[in-house]
Protein backbone atom coordinates (compact mmCIF):
# COMPACT_ATOMS: atom_id res chain seq x y z
CA UNK A 1 0.00 0.00 0.00
CA UNK A 2 1.43 3.25 -1.07
CA UNK A 3 1.76 6.19 1.28
CA UNK A 4 -1.01 8.16 -0.51
CA UNK A 5 -3.52 5.32 -0.34
CA UNK A 6 -2.85 4.84 3.36
CA UNK A 7 -3.55 8.51 3.98
CA UNK A 8 -6.86 8.39 2.07
CA UNK A 9 -8.01 5.29 3.98
CA UNK A 10 -7.22 6.93 7.30
CA UNK A 11 -9.16 10.10 6.39
CA UNK A 12 -12.21 8.06 5.31
CA UNK A 13 -12.26 6.12 8.61
CA UNK A 14 -12.03 9.32 10.64
CA UNK A 15 -14.90 10.90 8.66
CA UNK A 16 -17.12 7.82 9.09
CA UNK A 17 -16.46 7.69 12.83
CA UNK A 18 -17.18 11.39 13.22
CA UNK A 19 -20.44 11.23 11.25
CA UNK A 20 -21.64 8.17 13.12
CA UNK A 21 -20.79 9.73 16.44
CA UNK A 22 -22.67 12.88 15.52
CA UNK A 23 -25.79 10.85 14.52
CA UNK A 24 -25.69 8.71 17.67
CA UNK A 25 -25.11 11.79 19.84
CA UNK A 26 -28.32 13.40 18.58
CA UNK A 27 -30.56 10.38 17.89
CA UNK A 28 -29.27 7.69 20.21
CA UNK A 29 -28.37 4.11 19.41
CA UNK A 30 -31.10 1.50 19.07
CA UNK A 31 -29.99 -2.10 19.45
CA UNK A 32 -31.85 -5.11 18.00
CA UNK A 33 -35.15 -6.25 19.49
CA UNK A 34 -33.38 -8.93 21.40
CA UNK A 35 -31.67 -6.18 23.37
CA UNK A 36 -34.38 -3.49 23.96
CA UNK A 37 -31.89 -0.91 25.23
CA UNK A 38 -31.73 2.62 23.90
CA UNK A 39 -28.56 4.58 24.38
CA UNK A 40 -29.63 8.13 25.27
CA UNK A 41 -28.65 11.06 23.13
CA UNK A 42 -25.67 13.09 24.25
CA UNK A 43 -27.68 16.17 25.49
CA UNK A 44 -30.16 13.89 27.27
CA UNK A 45 -27.33 11.87 28.80
CA UNK A 46 -25.66 15.03 30.04
CA UNK A 47 -28.95 16.35 31.55
CA UNK A 48 -29.58 13.03 33.27
CA UNK A 49 -26.11 13.08 34.84
CA UNK A 50 -26.58 16.62 36.29
CA UNK A 51 -27.97 17.09 39.85
CA UNK A 52 -31.66 18.14 40.05
CA UNK A 53 -30.69 21.50 41.62
CA UNK A 54 -28.68 22.60 38.55
CA UNK A 55 -30.57 20.65 35.91
CA UNK A 56 -31.86 22.99 33.15
CA UNK A 57 -35.50 24.07 33.56
CA UNK A 58 -37.98 22.76 31.02
CA UNK A 59 -39.11 25.21 28.35
CA UNK A 60 -42.04 27.42 29.42
CA UNK A 61 -45.55 26.39 28.39
CA UNK A 62 -48.85 28.19 28.15
CA UNK A 63 -49.70 31.61 26.82
CA UNK A 64 -47.93 34.84 27.77
CA UNK A 65 -49.88 36.35 30.68
CA UNK A 66 -47.73 39.44 31.36
CA UNK A 67 -44.29 41.01 30.86
CA UNK A 68 -41.67 41.78 33.51
CA UNK A 69 -38.64 44.03 33.76
CA UNK A 70 -35.53 42.38 32.23
CA UNK A 71 -33.43 43.31 35.29
CA UNK A 72 -35.82 41.63 37.75
CA UNK A 73 -37.17 44.90 39.12
CA UNK A 74 -40.82 44.91 40.37
CA UNK A 75 -42.15 46.44 37.17
CA UNK A 76 -44.77 44.63 35.09
CA UNK A 77 -46.93 45.30 32.03
CA UNK A 78 -49.85 43.58 30.33
CA UNK A 79 -48.59 44.54 26.84
CA UNK A 80 -45.10 44.40 25.33
CA UNK A 81 -43.01 47.27 26.70
CA UNK A 82 -39.46 48.57 26.70
CA UNK A 83 -37.27 50.06 29.41
CA UNK A 84 -35.98 53.60 29.30
CA UNK A 85 -32.75 52.38 27.66
CA UNK A 86 -34.66 50.50 24.92
CA UNK A 87 -34.56 46.89 26.19
CA UNK A 88 -37.69 44.79 25.84
CA UNK A 89 -39.60 43.43 28.84
CA UNK A 90 -39.32 39.64 29.25
CA UNK A 91 -42.50 37.62 28.57
CA UNK A 92 -43.81 35.43 31.40
CA UNK A 93 -45.74 32.32 30.39
CA UNK A 94 -48.48 30.67 32.41
CA UNK A 95 -46.16 27.92 33.63
CA UNK A 96 -43.61 30.48 34.87
CA UNK A 97 -46.07 32.51 36.98
CA UNK A 98 -45.86 32.29 40.78
CA UNK A 99 -48.45 29.87 42.14
CA UNK A 100 -49.63 29.46 45.72
CA UNK A 101 -51.53 26.25 45.03
CA UNK A 102 -50.62 23.09 46.88
CA UNK A 103 -49.46 20.98 43.93
CA UNK A 104 -48.43 17.35 44.31
CA UNK A 105 -44.76 16.52 43.95
CA UNK A 106 -43.47 14.62 40.98
CA UNK A 107 -44.94 14.23 37.52
CA UNK A 108 -48.59 14.99 36.92
CA UNK A 109 -49.92 11.46 36.50
CA UNK A 110 -53.14 9.80 37.41
CA UNK A 111 -53.09 8.95 41.11
CA UNK A 112 -56.20 7.09 42.19
CA UNK A 113 -54.92 7.18 45.80
CA UNK A 114 -53.52 10.32 47.43
CA UNK A 115 -49.95 9.76 48.59
CA UNK A 116 -49.63 9.38 52.35
CA UNK A 117 -53.33 9.92 53.08
CA UNK A 118 -55.00 6.78 51.83
CA UNK A 119 -57.77 8.83 50.21
CA UNK A 120 -58.87 8.04 46.69
CA UNK A 121 -59.02 10.83 44.10
CA UNK A 122 -62.59 11.07 42.82
CA UNK A 123 -62.04 13.60 40.04
CA UNK A 124 -60.20 16.81 39.14
CA UNK A 125 -61.91 20.18 39.01
CA UNK A 126 -61.15 23.40 37.20
CA UNK A 127 -58.73 25.60 39.21
CA UNK A 128 -60.68 28.78 38.34
CA UNK A 129 -63.99 27.45 39.65
CA UNK A 130 -65.53 26.83 36.24
CA UNK A 131 -68.11 24.01 35.97
CA UNK A 132 -65.68 21.58 34.39
CA UNK A 133 -64.38 18.34 35.92
CA UNK A 134 -62.14 15.59 34.60
CA UNK A 135 -61.54 11.99 35.67
CA UNK A 136 -57.83 12.37 34.74
CA UNK A 137 -55.24 15.07 35.58
CA UNK A 138 -55.21 17.88 33.00
CA UNK A 139 -54.41 21.55 32.55
CA UNK A 140 -56.65 24.45 31.67
CA UNK A 141 -56.10 26.92 28.84
CA UNK A 142 -53.62 28.91 30.97
CA UNK A 143 -51.53 25.89 31.85
CA UNK A 144 -52.82 25.54 35.43
CA UNK A 145 -53.24 22.04 36.84
CA UNK A 146 -56.74 20.85 37.70
CA UNK A 147 -57.24 20.43 41.46
CA UNK A 148 -57.82 16.88 42.76
CA UNK A 149 -60.95 16.20 44.83
CA UNK A 150 -60.41 13.36 47.29
CA UNK A 151 -62.84 10.89 48.68
CA UNK A 152 -64.78 12.40 51.59
CA UNK A 153 -64.43 16.01 50.47
CA UNK A 154 -67.55 15.85 48.35
CA UNK A 155 -69.62 14.28 51.12
CA UNK A 156 -69.43 17.11 53.66
CA UNK A 157 -72.92 18.40 53.02
CA UNK A 158 -72.89 22.09 52.18
CA UNK A 159 -69.29 22.68 53.30
CA UNK A 160 -66.91 24.10 50.70
CA UNK A 161 -63.15 23.50 50.93
CA UNK A 162 -60.82 26.05 49.37
CA UNK A 163 -57.07 25.43 49.07
CA UNK A 164 -54.96 27.61 51.41
CA UNK A 165 -53.04 28.99 48.45
CA UNK A 166 -56.20 30.34 46.86
CA UNK A 167 -57.31 31.84 50.18
CA UNK A 168 -54.01 33.69 50.48
CA UNK A 169 -54.07 34.91 46.90
CA UNK A 170 -57.65 36.20 46.93
CA UNK A 171 -57.55 37.79 50.40
CA UNK A 172 -60.43 35.92 52.04
CA UNK A 173 -61.00 37.39 55.51
CA UNK A 174 -63.47 36.51 58.27
CA UNK A 175 -64.48 38.03 61.60
CA UNK A 176 -66.70 36.96 64.53
CA UNK A 177 -70.36 38.00 64.71
CA UNK A 178 -71.02 40.54 67.46
CA UNK A 179 -73.90 42.52 68.90
CA UNK A 180 -74.00 46.18 67.97
CA UNK A 181 -76.45 49.04 67.52
CA UNK A 182 -77.56 49.15 63.89
CA UNK A 183 -78.68 52.65 63.02
CA UNK A 184 -79.36 53.89 59.53
CA UNK A 185 -79.28 57.68 59.22
CA UNK A 186 -81.92 59.20 56.97
CA UNK A 187 -80.67 62.45 55.47
CA UNK A 188 -82.87 65.10 53.90
CA UNK A 189 -82.54 68.73 52.81
CA UNK A 190 -84.66 71.36 54.52
CA UNK A 191 -85.23 75.04 55.20
CA UNK A 192 -85.79 77.01 58.39
CA UNK A 193 -89.11 78.79 58.87
CA UNK A 194 -90.85 80.70 61.66
CA UNK A 195 -93.29 78.79 63.81
CA UNK A 196 -96.71 79.64 62.36
CA UNK A 197 -98.21 79.68 65.86
CA UNK A 198 -95.77 82.38 66.96
CA UNK A 199 -96.61 84.97 64.27
CA UNK A 200 -98.96 87.92 64.97
CA UNK A 201 -100.08 90.98 63.01
CA UNK A 202 -101.12 94.45 64.19
CA UNK A 203 -104.17 95.78 62.29
CA UNK A 204 -107.31 97.90 62.87
CA UNK A 205 -110.95 96.85 62.76
CA UNK A 206 -112.09 100.24 61.55
CA UNK A 207 -110.83 102.92 59.22
CA UNK A 208 -108.30 105.15 60.91
CA UNK A 209 -105.52 107.64 60.38
CA UNK A 210 -101.95 107.05 61.57
CA UNK A 211 -101.09 109.89 63.91
CA UNK A 212 -97.67 108.69 65.09
CA UNK A 213 -95.38 105.69 64.60
CA UNK A 214 -92.94 104.76 67.35
CA UNK A 215 -89.25 104.23 66.64
CA UNK A 216 -89.73 100.61 65.55
CA UNK A 217 -88.44 99.27 62.26
CA UNK A 218 -88.20 95.96 60.45
CA UNK A 219 -85.80 93.62 62.24
CA UNK A 220 -86.26 95.15 65.67
CA UNK A 221 -87.11 92.97 68.62
CA UNK A 222 -90.18 94.17 70.54
CA UNK A 223 -91.74 93.15 73.82
CA UNK A 224 -95.36 92.38 74.54
CA UNK A 225 -97.23 95.62 75.39
CA UNK A 226 -94.64 97.90 73.81
CA UNK A 227 -96.32 100.88 71.97
CA UNK A 228 -96.06 100.70 68.21
CA UNK A 229 -98.40 103.31 66.72
CA UNK A 230 -101.06 105.91 67.71
CA UNK A 231 -104.16 106.13 65.52
CA UNK A 232 -107.27 108.32 65.22
CA UNK A 233 -110.47 106.48 64.31
CA UNK A 234 -113.81 108.32 64.07
CA UNK A 235 -115.68 105.10 64.81
CA UNK A 236 -113.66 104.40 67.95
CA UNK A 237 -114.13 108.01 69.09
CA UNK A 238 -117.93 107.82 68.67
CA UNK A 239 -118.11 104.51 70.54
CA UNK A 240 -115.97 105.97 73.33
CA UNK A 241 -118.26 108.99 73.67
CA UNK A 242 -121.32 106.77 73.94
CA UNK A 243 -119.61 104.61 76.57
CA UNK A 244 -118.59 107.73 78.51
CA UNK A 245 -122.13 109.13 78.49
CA UNK A 246 -123.47 105.93 80.00
CA UNK A 247 -120.91 105.71 82.79
CA UNK A 248 -121.45 109.43 83.59
CA UNK A 249 -125.13 108.91 84.45
CA UNK A 250 -125.91 109.36 88.16
CA UNK A 251 -126.15 106.29 90.31
CA UNK A 252 -124.25 103.07 89.99
CA UNK A 253 -122.23 101.95 86.99
CA UNK A 254 -124.50 102.06 83.99
CA UNK A 255 -127.02 104.35 85.66
CA UNK A 256 -129.38 101.50 86.32
CA UNK A 257 -129.21 100.38 82.70
CA UNK A 258 -126.74 97.49 82.80
CA UNK A 259 -127.64 96.18 79.34
CA UNK A 260 -126.91 99.56 77.76
CA UNK A 261 -123.63 99.81 79.67
CA UNK A 262 -122.63 96.31 78.65
CA UNK A 263 -123.47 96.97 74.98
CA UNK A 264 -121.41 100.17 74.85
CA UNK A 265 -118.41 98.46 76.42
CA UNK A 266 -118.74 95.43 74.14
CA UNK A 267 -118.75 97.73 71.08
CA UNK A 268 -115.34 99.14 72.06
CA UNK A 269 -114.00 95.64 72.70
CA UNK A 270 -115.23 94.52 69.27
CA UNK A 271 -113.24 97.40 67.76
CA UNK A 272 -110.19 95.87 69.49
CA UNK A 273 -109.66 98.85 71.77
CA UNK A 274 -107.00 97.84 74.32
CA UNK A 275 -108.19 97.31 77.94
CA UNK A 276 -105.81 100.04 79.07
CA UNK A 277 -107.73 102.60 76.95
CA UNK A 278 -111.04 101.51 78.49
CA UNK A 279 -109.56 101.86 81.96
CA UNK A 280 -108.28 105.33 81.07
CA UNK A 281 -111.76 106.44 79.88
CA UNK A 282 -113.34 105.26 83.12
CA UNK A 283 -110.64 106.95 85.19
CA UNK A 284 -110.41 110.33 83.42
CA UNK A 285 -114.02 110.52 82.21
CA UNK A 286 -112.65 111.84 78.90
CA UNK A 287 -112.71 110.57 75.36
CA UNK A 288 -109.15 110.17 74.01
CA UNK A 289 -108.42 111.73 70.63
CA UNK A 290 -105.92 109.04 69.60
CA UNK A 291 -105.48 105.47 70.77
CA UNK A 292 -102.10 103.70 71.21
CA UNK A 293 -101.73 100.25 69.64
CA UNK A 294 -99.19 97.94 71.32
CA UNK A 295 -97.27 94.76 70.39
CA UNK A 296 -99.39 91.66 71.07
CA UNK A 297 -96.33 89.44 71.82
CA UNK A 298 -92.58 89.29 72.07
CA UNK A 299 -90.87 88.82 68.76
CA UNK A 300 -89.09 90.14 65.72
CA UNK A 301 -90.67 92.79 63.49
CA UNK A 302 -90.86 91.09 60.12
CA UNK A 303 -92.90 93.75 58.39
CA UNK A 304 -93.73 97.42 59.02
CA UNK A 305 -96.33 99.11 56.80
CA UNK A 306 -97.40 101.95 59.10
CA UNK A 307 -96.43 105.47 57.95
CA UNK A 308 -97.28 108.67 59.82
CA UNK A 309 -100.24 110.51 58.29
CA UNK A 310 -101.49 107.64 56.17
CA UNK A 311 -105.05 106.40 56.18
CA UNK A 312 -105.25 102.78 57.21
CA UNK A 313 -108.37 100.94 56.11
CA UNK A 314 -109.88 98.26 58.28
CA UNK A 315 -107.83 95.05 58.13
CA UNK A 316 -104.66 96.73 56.88
CA UNK A 317 -101.55 95.01 58.31
CA UNK A 318 -99.51 97.68 60.05
CA UNK A 319 -96.93 95.38 61.68
CA UNK A 320 -96.06 91.66 61.45
CA UNK A 321 -94.27 90.22 64.47
CA UNK A 322 -92.80 86.70 64.79
CA UNK A 323 -91.41 85.01 67.88
CA UNK A 324 -88.09 83.37 66.92
CA UNK A 325 -87.25 81.67 70.23
CA UNK A 326 -88.50 78.43 68.67
CA UNK A 327 -88.40 77.74 64.93
CA UNK A 328 -89.41 75.06 62.44
CA UNK A 329 -87.28 73.05 60.06
CA UNK A 330 -89.24 71.74 57.07
CA UNK A 331 -87.45 68.81 55.40
CA UNK A 332 -88.37 66.63 52.42
CA UNK A 333 -87.90 62.89 52.99
CA UNK A 334 -87.87 60.46 50.08
CA UNK A 335 -90.71 58.00 49.70
CA UNK A 336 -88.32 55.09 50.26
CA UNK A 337 -87.28 56.35 53.72
CA UNK A 338 -90.69 57.55 54.83
CA UNK A 339 -91.54 54.29 56.63
CA UNK A 340 -88.48 54.75 58.88
CA UNK A 341 -89.66 58.12 60.19
CA UNK A 342 -92.10 58.43 63.10
CA UNK A 343 -93.28 61.43 65.03
CA UNK A 344 -91.34 62.01 68.21
CA UNK A 345 -87.97 60.92 66.79
CA UNK A 346 -84.93 63.04 67.49
CA UNK A 347 -83.29 64.82 64.55
CA UNK A 348 -79.96 66.59 64.15
CA UNK A 349 -79.92 69.78 62.08
CA UNK A 350 -76.85 71.45 60.60
CA UNK A 351 -76.82 74.74 58.73
CA UNK A 352 -74.18 75.89 56.30
CA UNK A 353 -73.60 79.13 58.17
CA UNK A 354 -72.38 77.20 61.22
CA UNK A 355 -70.73 74.00 59.92
CA UNK A 356 -69.07 73.30 63.27
CA UNK A 357 -72.36 73.31 65.21
CA UNK A 358 -75.31 70.95 65.30
CA UNK A 359 -78.81 71.55 66.67
CA UNK A 360 -81.06 68.84 68.06
CA UNK A 361 -84.83 68.95 67.67
CA UNK A 362 -87.81 66.63 67.55
CA UNK A 363 -90.09 65.59 64.70
CA UNK A 364 -93.56 66.89 65.53
CA UNK A 365 -95.42 66.38 62.28
CA UNK A 366 -95.31 64.19 59.16
CA UNK A 367 -97.45 65.90 56.59
CA UNK A 368 -100.08 63.60 55.04
CA UNK A 369 -99.51 64.49 51.39
CA UNK A 370 -96.77 63.30 49.03
CA UNK A 371 -95.26 65.53 46.38
CA UNK A 372 -95.95 63.66 43.15
CA UNK A 373 -93.18 65.46 41.25
CA UNK A 374 -90.35 64.82 43.70
CA UNK A 375 -91.81 61.71 45.42
CA UNK A 376 -91.02 63.21 48.83
CA UNK A 377 -93.02 63.83 51.99
CA UNK A 378 -92.52 66.85 54.21
CA UNK A 379 -91.71 66.55 57.88
CA UNK A 380 -91.63 69.29 60.50
CA UNK A 381 -88.97 69.55 63.19
CA UNK A 382 -89.34 71.94 66.11
CA UNK A 383 -86.03 73.41 67.17
CA UNK A 384 -85.21 75.77 70.07
CA UNK A 385 -83.46 78.95 68.97
CA UNK A 386 -82.63 80.88 72.15
CA UNK A 387 -79.65 82.69 70.59
CA UNK A 388 -81.61 83.73 67.52
CA UNK A 389 -78.82 82.64 65.17
CA UNK A 390 -81.14 80.44 63.08
CA UNK A 391 -82.95 82.63 60.60
CA UNK A 392 -85.85 81.97 58.25
CA UNK A 393 -85.09 80.52 54.78
CA UNK A 394 -81.69 79.17 55.82
CA UNK A 395 -80.80 75.89 54.14
CA UNK A 396 -80.43 72.99 56.56
CA UNK A 397 -79.17 69.41 56.40
CA UNK A 398 -81.33 67.09 58.49
CA UNK A 399 -80.20 63.69 59.77
CA UNK A 400 -82.59 61.31 61.51
CA UNK A 401 -81.17 58.21 63.21
CA UNK A 402 -83.48 55.24 62.62
CA UNK A 403 -83.39 51.65 63.83
CA UNK A 404 -83.43 49.92 67.20
CA UNK A 405 -81.62 51.62 70.03
CA UNK A 406 -80.46 48.35 71.58
CA UNK A 407 -77.63 46.07 70.33
CA UNK A 408 -78.59 43.28 67.92
CA UNK A 409 -76.70 40.48 66.16
CA UNK A 410 -75.18 42.10 63.09
CA UNK A 411 -72.60 41.44 60.37
CA UNK A 412 -70.87 43.69 57.87
CA UNK A 413 -72.72 44.53 54.68
CA UNK A 414 -69.94 42.86 52.68
CA UNK A 415 -70.62 39.53 54.45
CA UNK A 416 -74.14 39.28 53.02
CA UNK A 417 -74.71 37.67 49.64
CA UNK A 418 -78.12 38.78 48.38
CA UNK A 419 -79.45 36.81 45.42
CA UNK A 420 -82.71 38.75 45.29
CA UNK A 421 -84.76 35.82 46.62
CA UNK A 422 -82.64 34.84 49.60
CA UNK A 423 -79.76 36.15 51.71
CA UNK A 424 -76.72 34.02 52.54
CA UNK A 425 -73.59 34.39 54.67
CA UNK A 426 -70.55 32.10 54.65
CA UNK A 427 -69.51 30.56 57.98
CA UNK A 428 -65.77 30.00 58.44
CA UNK A 429 -65.29 26.46 59.84
CA UNK A 430 -61.49 26.70 59.81
CA UNK A 431 -58.82 24.91 57.75
CA UNK A 432 -60.22 26.35 54.52
CA UNK A 433 -63.73 24.96 55.06
CA UNK A 434 -66.76 27.24 54.62
CA UNK A 435 -70.46 26.64 54.98
CA UNK A 436 -73.13 28.74 53.23
CA UNK A 437 -75.91 29.66 55.65
CA UNK A 438 -79.24 31.25 54.72
CA UNK A 439 -80.22 34.10 57.07
CA UNK A 440 -83.07 36.50 57.72
CA UNK A 441 -82.04 40.13 57.77
CA UNK A 442 -83.49 43.15 59.56
CA UNK A 443 -82.44 46.77 59.79
CA UNK A 444 -79.43 48.12 57.92
CA UNK A 445 -77.15 51.01 58.77
CA UNK A 446 -73.59 52.14 59.48
CA UNK A 447 -72.21 49.47 57.08
CA UNK A 448 -73.84 46.69 59.11
CA UNK A 449 -76.98 44.60 58.71
CA UNK A 450 -79.05 43.00 61.44
CA UNK A 451 -79.31 39.18 61.35
CA UNK A 452 -82.53 37.98 62.93
CA UNK A 453 -82.09 34.27 62.23
CA UNK A 454 -79.37 32.01 60.83
CA UNK A 455 -76.22 32.88 62.80
CA UNK A 456 -75.39 33.40 66.45
CA UNK A 457 -73.09 35.71 68.30
CA UNK A 458 -69.51 34.41 68.11
CA UNK A 459 -69.83 32.63 64.73
CA UNK A 460 -67.15 33.60 62.21
CA UNK A 461 -68.38 34.85 58.86
CA UNK A 462 -66.48 35.75 55.71
CA UNK A 463 -66.43 39.52 55.13
CA UNK A 464 -64.19 39.82 52.06
CA UNK A 465 -63.72 37.87 48.80
CA UNK A 466 -66.78 35.78 49.62
CA UNK A 467 -67.70 35.75 45.92
CA UNK A 468 -64.96 33.15 45.38
CA UNK A 469 -66.34 30.78 48.02
CA UNK A 470 -69.87 31.37 46.78
CA UNK A 471 -68.75 30.31 43.31
CA UNK A 472 -67.19 27.19 44.82
CA UNK A 473 -70.44 26.44 46.65
CA UNK A 474 -72.53 26.78 43.48
CA UNK A 475 -70.10 24.58 41.57
CA UNK A 476 -70.20 21.93 44.28
CA UNK A 477 -74.01 21.92 44.31
CA UNK A 478 -73.99 21.50 40.54
CA UNK A 479 -71.55 18.59 40.77
CA UNK A 480 -73.64 16.86 43.44
CA UNK A 481 -76.74 17.25 41.27
CA UNK A 482 -74.86 15.77 38.32
CA UNK A 483 -73.62 12.89 40.46
CA UNK A 484 -77.14 12.20 41.73
CA UNK A 485 -78.50 12.22 38.19
CA UNK A 486 -75.81 9.85 36.91
CA UNK A 487 -76.10 7.36 39.80
CA UNK A 488 -77.89 4.09 38.95
CA UNK A 489 -81.52 3.97 40.14
CA UNK A 490 -82.29 2.05 43.26
CA UNK A 491 -84.39 -1.05 43.22
CA UNK A 492 -87.97 -0.13 42.37
CA UNK A 493 -87.08 3.51 41.62
CA UNK A 494 -88.50 4.97 38.46
CA UNK A 495 -86.92 7.91 36.64
CA UNK A 496 -88.41 9.92 33.80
Amino acid sequence: MTRARWALTTLAAVAAAGGGGYWIGHHGLVLPDSLPVRVPSLPGWIDAMLPASIRPAPPPTGSVIYYRDPDGKPFYALEPKRTDDGRAYAPVHASEDVSFEDKPQGPSVSEPVAQGSGKRVLYYRNPMGLPDISPMPKKDAMGMDYIPVYEGEAAEGGTVTVPPGKLQRTGVRSEPVRRRVVSRPVRAPGTIQFDERRVAVVSLRSDAFIDKVENVTTGDHVRKGQPLVRVYSPEITAASAQYLSIINEPGSTGGGRPLVYEGARRRLENLNVPPDVLAEIERTRKVPVTVAWVAPRDGLVQERNAVEGMKAPAGEVLFRIADHSSIWVLADVTERDLALIVEGQSAVVRVRSYPDRSFTGRITRIYPHLNKETRTARIRIELPNPDGILRPDMYADVEVATGAGKPVVAVQDSALIDTGTRQVVLLDRGEGRFEPREVKVGARGNDYVEIRDGVNEGDRVVVSANFLIDAESNLKAARQSMAAASAPPAAGEKRP
